[in-house]
Order: structure tokens, then C-alpha cells, then sequence
């Protein structure tokens, strides 16, 4: 469990706040049990090795010796969808969107209720700008996983972004209602109110129950000549 909440803590140290990347907390895989095959207990073994092994690299920032290893406990087992999880995890902290693409859609092949993988995989494409294909990751996350919070915001983002404010707006409200102290769905939701409905009222209401949730852009901004409206509202 250490080397698992090691790499944890590594890749989220890269993720941009709001938008958390899913890192499952799983244990490695275990050679402790006794077989009667010894192949079979070397083959664990191997695994186990590699797979603890790429958690420590990770750990230290040496994503790509990481990514070597998760690829050599696929070679051991090409069946390890967690496998594949990982190293597309690894990949996506290095930027290789494509190579975590592929590996992401290679976990989901593996375990079709992988929802974290859709989630991360939707992730990807809303950076490389596939609107259209990060909605329908999260929303097979959500229906898979109707309790993710950030799902729901995240594709209320997706939605804002292509002016569909009525859907974001229902979105961040999914989210708030799943989560009531996800401050940023609430500045978030503001803001499709305010800019897309031009709902001065609904948004005013939504930064300020932000701020109340310590949200610090809506605090400092609260304060600020451009939120007095809001203030004496």
C-alpha cells in the first residue's frame, strides 16, 4: 500500500487543481501466497517486483523509468488492465496524451467498468481539446459511477466551454448536490449564470457561497472594484 500511495502522491503533485486525476488505491500484486505450479510463483514474483519497482520511480519523479516497468509487468501479463492503468497514468503525467490515450482504452478493454479510466481518459481529450469525446468519457464514468463529483464538474466545464450553459449549470449543480463543499462548482456555476444567462442575481449568489466555502479567488475577488456589484447585491 505504501508504494501505491507513494505514486499517489507523486502524480497529483502535477495535476492541475480542479480537475484531480483518478488514482485507484489498490495494492500490488502479492507473491506472498504459496503455489505447487513454481513457475507460476516466479511469475508472481515478477510482477510484484516490477510492479513495486515502477511505484518507487514514480515516487521520485522518474516517470519514464516507471513507464518501463509498468510495460515489463505487461509483458509478464498482458491481462493486467491495473497494468495499463498505471502506465497511462504515468504517461499522462508526462504529457503523452496519445500514449495515455492508448493505454487508458486498453484498461477499459480489459475491465469495460473501469470508470476511472473513462474519467481520466475524458481528462486527456478535454486537454487536447476533443470536447465531444471528453463528454462522452465522463458521462460513461457517471454511468458507471453516478457518485463521481468531479465527472459531473468536469464536464460542466466542457459544456461552458461550448456555450452549453444550461447543461453546465445542471452539471456543477450534480456535482454540488453529490459534494455541498466543492467550492469551485459553485464559482464555476456562477459564471455560466452570469456570463451565458445573464443571471447577475444567480451568479452573485453562487460567488459568494464560494467564498463562504473558502474558495480564495472568490474571496480576494469579492473585495476587488470588479466584484462591488456583487458585494452590495
Amino acid at each position: 500500500m505504501k508504494k501505491r500511495t507513494a505514486f499517489i502522491g507523486a502524480i497529483l503533485s502535477l495535476i492541475p487543481l480542479g480537475q484531480p486525476l483518478i488514482i485507484k488505491t489498490g495494492v500490488a500484486v502479492s507473491s506472498a501466497g504459496l503455489s505447487i505450479f513454481v513457475s507460476d510463483n516466479l511469475y508472481a514474483r515478477g510482477a510484484s517486483y516490477y510492479l513495486n519497482r515502477a511505484y518507487e520511480k514514480a515516487e521520485k519523479g522518474n516517470y519514464s523509468g516507471a513507464i518501463a516497468d509498468f510495460t515489463r509487468v505487461i509483458e509478464i501479463n498482458p491481462k493486467d488492465g491495473g497494468a495499463y492503468y498505471d502506465r497511462g497514468v504515468a504517461k499522462q503525467a508526462l504529457n503523452d496524451f496519445y500514449g495515455a490515450i492508448s493505454d487508458y482504452t486498453r484498461a477499459i478493454e480489459l475491465n469495460p467498468y473501469d470508470y476511472a479510466a473513462y474519467y481520466n481518459r475524458g481528462l486527456v481529450k478535454e486537454t487536447k481539446g476533443d470536447n465531444y469525446g471528453a463528454i462522452s468519457d465522463y458521462t460513461r464514468a457517471i454511468e458507471i459511477n453516478s457518485k463521481l463529483d468531479n465527472a459531473y464538474y468536469n464536464r460542466g466545464i466542457v459544456k461552458n466551454n461550448l456555450k452549453d450553459y444550461y447543461g453546465a449549470i445542471s452539471d456543477y449543480t450534480k456535482a454540488i448536490e453529490i459534494n455541498p463543499t466543492k467550492h469551485e462548482a459553485y464559482s464555476n456555476r456562477g459564471l455560466s449564470k452570469g456570463l451565458g444567462l445573464k443571471d447577475k442575481k444567480g451568479a452573485c449568489d453562487d460567488f459568494k457561497k464560494a467564498a463562504s466555502l473558502g474558495n480564495d479567488f472568490r474571496i480576494s475577488w469579492l473585495k476587488t472594484s470588479a466584484g462591488k456589484w456583487c458585494r452590495n447585491m
